[in-house]
């Protein structure tokens, strides 16, 4: 275990300006999550579920983004790192009969070992490709279907052309995000970054506090406020898989932006998405896992009704 932390290590080492590339890849991932998220809640607010292909395609993403987000995490195989794989992994073992051959499949081994990170780091790779291409295809159902947002207006003498203005507008705030990101990453790289990451993996050692990064920690209190293993892990997939079946009890068709009852709801949702995440970050004790048990039951809810 000890050469493979080594062997990751010294990647950067081993590359001229290793370092700016792994700060930027680092951080980058952040940035890209906190685009998804406004992107995805904007969508929940014009309910672009309408749209089931490029409603569908974007789910699927999503879960392919979460998934190479994991395995990517997985990577620098500090303390953090290795006991979130260990976590994340074990979660397979609540699957009734094969879930332990799953879990020792998943390994390679009979723990997390070399071979995982071996096969994680494969798969992170390849992942990307995928993505890619689905995310051309989201595009091009989006193109063909059009968009659920409505511009209100009906005169084409009021319509601009989209260059130049669109196109300065938007390289303009490309350039915001690109300086904000630069300043970012060259005068504090590691601020959403863990400390006790940067220790070795050491199966002997449990970390007092396990979490992951914050665009999952969400989710994280979600597993948490189940006791149950085997609902916890059904709590992780309804929570995405029920915007991907919603569309089936969707039944108006105009657009809900400028009605105040759907905005409040919205809203809600959005800070029952912040509470959780700061619960996340705490430890199981009193008040946390009671808010956490309430905004999870809250978070479904709001999840159905919105």
């Amino acid at each position: 275990m000890e050469r493979a932390f080594e062997r990751v290590i010294n990647i950067s080492r081993n590359v001229n300006r290793g370092w700016l590339i792994r700060y930027v890849h680092i951080n980058g991932a952040s940035l890209f999550f906190v685009l998804i998220y406004f992107h995805i809640a904007k969508n929940i607010l014009i309910i672009s579920l309408k749209l089931q292909k490029v409603w569908n395609v974007g789910i699927i993403i999503f879960l392919i983004l979460i998934g190479t987000a994991f395995l990517g995490y997985v990577l620098p195989w500090g303390q953090i790192s290795f006991w979130a794989a260990t976590v994340i992994t074990n979660l397979l073992s609540a699957i009734p009969f094969w879930g332990i051959l799953i879990v020792n499949w998943v390994w390679g081994r009979f723990s997390v070992d070399a071979p995982t990170l071996t096969r994680f780091f494969s798969i992170h790779f390849l992942l990307p490709f995928i993505l890619v291409f689905l995310v051309l295809v989201h595009i091009i159902f989006l193109h063909t279907s059009g968009s659920s947002r409505s511009i209100s207006i009906k005169r084409d003498n009021d319509k601009r052309n989209f260059y130049p203005l669109f196109i300065i507008k938007d390289v303009m705030g490309i350039l915001v995000i690109l300086t904000i990101f630069s300043v970012w990453i060259l005068i504090s790289p590691f601020m959403l970054v863990d400390p006790e990451n940067f220790i070795p993996a050491n199966p002997i050692i449990t970390p007092i506090h396990i979490q992951p990064e914050w665009y999952f920690l969400f989710a994280y209190a979600i597993l948490r406020s189940i006791p149950n293993k085997l609902g916890g892990v059904l709590a992780l997939l309804i929570r995405i898989l029920i915007f991907l079946l919603k569309r089936f009890w969707i039944r108006e068709k105009k657009n809900f932006k400028f009605q105040k009852f759907v905005q409040f709801k919205f809203f809600v949702f959005c800070h029952c998405f912040i509470i959780l995440s700061w619960i996340g970050i705490n430890q199981v004790e009193y008040p946390f896992d009671l808010i956490g048990i309430f905004y999870t039951v809250l978070y479904f809810i709001l999840a159905i009704l919105l």
